[in-house]
């Protein structure tokens, strides 16, 4: 009885402990429609082109209390959209993102840093044409709260990082179309 006694003691403060950390994480689904990952590369030195992609999915997760997050988006590449259709048809191609071998990219992470209780950075592994490599982003912007238009609990955030496109073997146009890529995310998140 005093064995027992003694388990439930020590059982029942680290299950309530289990219980209140797994309590603190706030899971989040993107959404679609007001998620977007754009672009920006120099275009013979000349000027600035800039993309995006139409189609994304993904989720993240937080936890203010133990100042952790994870990041997980994906990518439809077929759905870049540079504003020309020519130029996104060749963007398609296995010149620059091959989209018929590889349709979708991905970027996760479970190493988000915070300052204070806000979430800064997100470090993290971008899968492009197969290949993975590390690529931090900066948060620019995090707020959450009460959708105003449907009264649901989101999340949006602004991220910005940059990454070299020839280190996932897209090397076609170099250097007359840069290799350094400035990424910048815009995303929203309801709250399951």
């Amino acid at each position: 009885m005093i064995s027992r006694l003694i388990v439930y003691l020590f059982v029942l403060p680290m299950t309530l402990l289990s219980l209140k950390t797994f309590a603190a994480v706030e899971n989040y689904d993107i959404d679609p429609a007001h998620t977007h990952p754009n672009f920006a590369v120099s275009h013979l030195g000349f000027s600035t082109m800039y993309g995006r992609f139409d189609k994304t999915s993904g989720k993240f997760a937080i936890d203010r209390a133990s100042r952790q997050g994870a990041v997980e988006i994906t990518i439809e590449t077929t759905s870049i959209n540079t504003g020309q259709e020519k130029r996104d048809d060749h963007l398609r191609s296995p010149d620059f993102f091959n989209t018929v071998e590889f349709p979708v990219a991905t970027y996760k992470s479970d190493n988000v840093k915070f300052e204070g209780d806000a979430p800064k950075s997100i470090e993290g592994k971008l899968t492009l044409l197969g290949v993975t490599k590390p690529v931090t982003l900066t948060i620019t912007a995090f707020k959450c709260g009460q959708n105003p238009m449907n009264n649901k609990a989101m999340c949006g955030i602004d991220a910005v990082g940059s990454l070299k496109r020839s280190d996932f073997g897209m090397k076609y146009a170099l250097p007359g179309v840069g290799d350094d890529i400035r990424l910048m995310i815009s995303a929203e998140g309801y709250k399951k």
